[in-house]
């Protein structure tokens, strides 16, 4: 597997900006996460996950090291996060999403949330203000089994009360690439 997708040393975040690029993040040039090149280089990976350093480089027309270099910084920073697959709960036999607002005990935070990652069909879960303290996105297999999965997640001590909401479509799936654009303009 290329090097940018499993690279293990960060970069310098106080190197010079590579030839062609905007003002260096923390330099004054705008906004202090990405560049044209890096939002340039994030879309490029986000449309061709598969797509190694030396390609990037080619396509971008930034040298090899410069790529290497940017990708080390942008997961320094935290800007990417990851190179794993995407993927779909529904093709895994989990077609139905819902959401759950949750109520806890005052205290029990941490309990509530080492048991919620001990439900597999958990796959987020937030602190939020509002009505509640926490909201959780869970998957199931169908209608009858979100009962099955709301039990389990429910049927915990330190959670007080809960309400669900069944996604029906999700027309706007998460995204991600028309923020690193907004961003890398700034």
């Amino acid at each position: 597997m290329p090097h940018a997708q499993s690279p293990s040393s960060p970069g310098s975040p106080n190197s010079p900006a590579p030839p062609g690029a905007s003002a260096a993040p923390g330099t004054g040039g705008g906004n202090d996460s990405i560049d044209t090149l890096d939002g340039r280089l994030i879309r490029l990976l986000a449309e061709e996950p598969r797509i190694g350093v030396l390609e990037c480089s080619r396509r971008l027309q930034v040298a090899r090291g410069t790529v290497q270099a940017r990708l080390d910084r942008l997961q320094a920073k935290g800007v990417i996060g990851g190179f794993g697959p995407e993927v779909d709960p529904a093709a895994l036999g989990y077609p139905v999403t819902a959401f759950a607002t949750l109520e806890i005990s005052q205290g029990q935070g941490a309990d509530v949330r080492a048991h919620l990652a001990s439900v597999p069909e958990v796959l987020e879960l937030h602190t939020i203000t509002g009505a509640g303290d926490m909201m959780v996105r869970i998957v199931a297999r169908s209608n009858a089994d979100l009962q099955r999965v709301i039990d389990r997640v429910v049927g915990f001590d330190g959670i007080v009360r809960s309400a669900t909401a069944i996604a029906l479509e999700n027309p706007v799936p998460y995204r991600i690439l028309p923020l690193v654009d907004q961003a890398a303009a700034e």
